[in-house]
């Protein structure tokens, strides 16, 4: 039986009658995407159209998932709502902590043994409020939510990038925040523009060494690592229900690497297999009574030019294995033009690591067809050439693996089978290398590839590839091998072929585990206590912080006036400061500093005015604070872009900064800012920039008068003794003001609580 199969058979109630009302206000059919989202209206039945790439959106989703890094500061904030309980299913997935070094049992244990504050807190939070805790080593997010909790038609958000993963169910899936993530489940709406669509219509069928990795890798060929920006993915045609449910996803997950916001498929008899298959026969059966809603409307299919903002095609009967890289997911190759590309770039041919595995490619499909190839090399009298390791997606996979033969078919070439976790996807891997600095190639079956992601070196070429493509490279240790039509030289001197992969898309003993990994909530969590040790420096409970004291700010110190970019990674780094995800004060000494200071060009060296000195961001702004100085950050245009990291906002709030004034914001970070009861302020004239000295101490009027399209007005006093003053803008609606005033929007919340 499933998981919140109540919540599942409600949304199916209820779609259908949202999706008839949507298609009168919107006055045609609906794709999948629009009968979903219009169906998870906050305000419920829809009643107006929401204009794609332009309309702000409020959604209800029917879950929250979050990986062990984000789930900290989600959870630390989520407590301040004061809620008993989260208002959505929610879980806890742990599987970034885990570093890949030895094998499965010792990292694993490793693991538990340097993160255990981490993972005690994240069950005892998890017990108390309701949530569901997934162990470390139960598997990777992704894989885990596919195989429990993705149902089609539902609409869940991920703290992890590649949550679309769950678009191979049929649901719309999208990664967030931590923010996002605390709020939904304290009760808020979740803001989104409303995506632009693009279709990609599959025809044919996959044959020989394609696989449906090939299908995610030609799409960001087409499209590049922007080009999904801002939109949903919708595959359909024949060619996609031809796809396992589990191949489906894989191309979702991997949409993250087109900007893409998600990517889904319809519902087919596909899916329904694969949710028979994870013992939820009872979600396939309420899907299939509601058929219809769970696929675009057929005249959509009929024209869907006239549906899409963006139209691709793509015969599958034509797709060659395709090699991206090196150092960005979008440079495709067809295999046949690979060796080339490789001779041609200098690349080094010699391939020294084969990666397979990751939330991307780590299902039972996927493992039988990078087997089969591995039992054709130990039958055949060759060893791996390259080194060689496995990461299964999840314990259910592993242990199924296992009990079939196939981690054992991996280990008779000399493969080396990794925990159940990200490891190194997500540059969690103590590589063995004897020059950190030399050339190398590897290559993967993960997602992304961008310089030093996998192993912290900036002279790995990094490629990604199918699972049965990477294991073939891995046997023939040469990047310029082409296993459709080259041979390989055996341990005995004699040249052989390797033969197509053959995959087995679910186990057809079934699945099986001893322990999943799962740990239920307690029915009734007010006695449980949250481990949190004071002296801790991982972990640190917050404080609410404080509201608005109903006047004008005045007397603000200028922290930073930066120049030129500043992402999310300049204002919060990450790195070595992931450790410090679960403590704000520890994290909040990275706060701005890789930021371009204007007057100076120096990063992490600003002005203190009370002493005249020049000194590091975060303990300028610490001694402002401890002074009980409030101060301004000031910045150019799209200030904030980047991941929607929510740090970059709690710890100019947490130190002291009242206010975020710029040219321009990236929306998700405006977003995060004014959830922290911040005030993020646009200059109305950008030239007003340049008024503004290292020395001024600034004002900010007319927020006893703060309202929706009313600007305020900056005052800056300089040092000199003259005066500027100038008018800014802001985008706040009513909701965001009363966030303001009562100090962030979870206090919003705690508020309606205690006086219910």
């Amino acid at each position: 039986m499933a998981f919140d199969l109540d919540m599942i058979k409600g949304v199916y109630a209820r779609m259908g009658e949202r999706i008839d009302a949507a298609r009168q206000v919107v006055g045609r059919p609906l794709t999948l995407t629009e009968k979903i989202l219009y169906a998870h209206l906050w305000e419920g039945t829809p009643s107006q159209v929401y204009e794609r790439g332009k309309s702000y959106v409020d959604f209800a989703p029917d879950r929250v998932a979050m990986q062990d890094a984000t789930a900290q500061m989600a959870l630390l904030q989520f407590m301040q709502a004061g809620r008993p309980q989260v208002a959505v299913p929610s879980t806890v997935h742990c599987d970034h902590l885990i570093q890949a070094e030895v094998g499965a049992v010792q990292d694993l244990q490793t693991a538990k043994d340097r993160n255990r504050e981490v993972y005690d807190f994240l069950a005892s939070v998890s017990n108390k409020y309701g949530i569901g805790f997934w162990k470390p080593g139960a598997g990777i997010i992704h894989q885990v939510v596919l195989e429990n909790y993705a149902f089609p038609g539902g609409l869940m958000i991920g703290t992890d990038s590649h949550t679309p993963n769950a678009g191979g169910l049929g649901m719309i899936a999208i990664g967030v925040g931590g923010a996002d993530a605390s709020d939904v489940m304290s009760g808020l709406a979740w803001e989104l523009k409303m995506p632009k669509l693009i279709g990609v219509k599959l025809t044919g069928k996959l044959s020989g060494w394609a696989a449906a990795k090939d299908v995610i890798l030609w799409v960001a060929g087409q499209l590049t690592v922007k080009g999904g920006t801002g939109c949903i993915v919708e595959y359909f045609g024949e060619g996609a229900e031809s796809l396992s449910c589990t191949g489906k996803g894989t191309i979702c997950n991997m949409g993250a690497e087109i900007g893409a916001t998600t990517s889904i498929f319809a519902y087919d008899e596909r899916m329904a297999d694969y949710l028979r298959s994870t013992e939820r026969a009872d979600v396939a059966e309420a899907a299939s009574a509601v058929w219809a809603n769970l696929r675009s409307d057929e005249e959509v299919y009929a024209d869907p030019a006239g549906y899409y903002d963006q139209l691709i095609e793509l015969d599958l009967s034509t797709l060659e294995p395709h090699i991206n890289g090196p150092f960005t997911p979008d440079l495709a190759w067809p295999l046949s033009k690979f060796a080339q590309a490789v001779r041609e770039n200098n690349w080094p041919a010699r391939l020294e690591v084969g990666l397979i595995g990751s939330c991307t490619n780590s299902s039972y499909e996927d493992m039988t067809r990078a087997a089969s190839v591995a039992a054709q090399a130990a039958k055949k009298n060759i060893k791996a050439k390259a080194e060689y390791t496995i990461t299964p997606g999840s314990e259910l996979v592993r242990y199924t693996a296992e009990r079939d033969g196939i981690l054992a078919t991996f280990e008779e070439i000399g493969g080396v089978v990794l925990a159940n976790a990200c490891g190194p996807c997500i540059g969690q891997w103590a590589r063995h290398m004897d020059d950190p600095s030399r050339a190398n190639s590897i290559i993967t079956s993960f997602n992304r590839n961008f310089a030093k992601r996998n192993d912290g070196n900036s002279s790995t070429h990094a490629f990604v590839a199918s699972p049965e493509i990477v294991t073939a490279f891995a046997i023939a240790g040469d990047l310029t091998f082409n296993p459709v039509t080259d041979t390989i030289t055996n341990e005995v001197g004699m040249e052989v072929m390797l033969d197509e992969p053959q995959g087995i898309e679910l186990p057809p003993q079934g699945f099986d585990v001893e322990d999943a990994g799962y740990q239920a909530p307690a029915e009734d969590g007010s006695l449980v206590e949250v481990l949190v040790d004071p002296n801790s420096d991982r972990l640190q409970l917050l404080e609410p912080f404080k509201a608005w004291e109903g006047t004008d700010i005045t007397g603000l110190k200028l922290l930073i006036k930066a120049k030129g970019k500043c992402t999310t990674d300049h204002i919060s780094m990450a790195g070595p400061w992931l450790k410090y995800r679960g403590h704000l004060d520890n994290i909040s000494n990275n706060l701005l500093i890789g930021a371009i200071n204007y007057f100076n060009d120096k990063s992490n060296t600003v002005k203190n005015q009370l002493i005249g000195e020049y000194g590091e961001v975060p303990a300028t702004q610490r001694v402002y604070k401890a002074q009980g100085i409030g101060s301004i950050v000031v910045g150019d245009e799209n200030y904030g872009e980047g991941s929607s990291r929510e740090h970059a906002a709690m710890e100019p709030r947490f130190l002291g900064v009242r206010a975020i004034l710029v040219k321009s914001f990236a929306r998700i970070h405006e977003t995060n800012l004014k959830k922290q009861g911040m005030l993020a302020l646009t200059f109305m004239n950008p030239s007003d920039y340049d008024l503004i000295h290292e020395d001024d101490t600034i004002d900010i009027t007319g927020l006893q008068q703060f309202a929706p399209g009313e600007p305020l007005t900056i005052v800056l006093h300089h040092a000199d003794g003259t005066t500027d003053s100038f008018q800014v803008n802001h985008t706040y609606n009513e909701q965001q003001i009363e966030w303001f005033k009562a100090g962030s929007a979870l206090n919003i919340i705690r508020r309606s609580i205690e006086t219910n």
